[in-house]
Order: C-alpha cells, then sequence, then structure tokens
C-alpha cells in the first residue's frame, strides 16, 4: 500500500451542484462538536436540548448526528442538506479527510465516489495540509 506524500500533492476539487454521495453515509458517522450541535440547534430554531435528544447519538465518547432514511445524513432532504450554512467542520472538509488521503488505493476510492474531485479549482498543497489540520474548505453549494 503506497502512502500519498502530501508535500507533492496538487487536487482539483470542486462540490457538484445537485450531487449528495458525501452525505449518504452508508454506515459512517458524522462527527460533531458541542458548538456545532449548538450552532445547529439556533440554525433550526430549537432548543438545543430538543436537538441533542432528537438528532444526536453518542458514538465511542463522541457526538455523532443520528441516521436519517436508508443511512442517509439526518439533515439530507431532496439532495441537499438542510443545515449547509452550519454543518459540521466534517461535512465542510469532505474529501480532504486524513483517512481518505492515507493511501492512493483509498484516494481511488473516494475519487469514484466523488464526482467533484478533478474538477474546479486546484487546491495547493499548503491548502490541503491546512485541511488536513482542520482549516474549513469553502466549498460552495
Amino acid at each position: 500500500m503506497k502512502i500519498i506524500k502530501t508535500e507533492q500533492l496538487k487536487i482539483r476539487f470542486e462540490c457538484i451542484n445537485g450531487c449528495s454521495n458525501c452525505c449518504r453515509l452508508s454506515g459512517g458517522y458524522v462527527y460533531l462538536t458541542e458548538d456545532e450541535a449548538a450552532a445547529i440547534a439556533r440554525f433550526m430554531e430549537t432548543g438545543e436540548d430538543l436537538f441533542l435528544n432528537w438528532f444526536v447519538r453518542w458514538i465511542d465518547e463522541k457526538l455523532a448526528l443520528v441516521d436519517g432514511p436508508e443511512e442517509n445524513c439526518i439533515f439530507l432532504e431532496d439532495g441537499k442538506c438542510t443545515v449547509y450554512p452550519v454543518r459540521p467542520k466534517q461535512c465542510r472538509t469532505y474529501p480532504f479527510w486524513p483517512e481518505n488521503m492515507k493511501t492512493n488505493e483509498r484516494w481511488a476510492l473516494t475519487k469514484q465516489m466523488c464526482p467533484g474531485i478533478g474538477k474546479g479549482r486546484l487546491f495547493s498543497t499548503e491548502e490541503i495540509a491546512a485541511i488536513l489540520k482542520g482549516k474549513d474548505l469553502d466549498s460552495e453549494r
């Protein structure tokens, strides 16, 4: 298994309008912080306690969104994110997740799932490294 060398990495990416493949979890989890949960609750104009009771569960001592229909994200509706402006960091940094970029094989699988990889603007090595360290990916959709 070959490890991706991020010091040489440059990738084109844009979030494709109408695509919601990254929101179709297939057994994965969307983790979020307490601050992110509070932001979504405010955005939804609901109380934080109510939001936590209805939309969040604990997975390995971390907050995670409950699954929606067919294991999709609970906030995926008609192919769109209903909380997009306040979506969790995990969502804001896709596809540049460390686990997706760990090996060439894993990146190839991610590219098969995400039609936006290879399109759009070129992300520099420095930008990718910053995203991998937690900087938001400024995608619009």
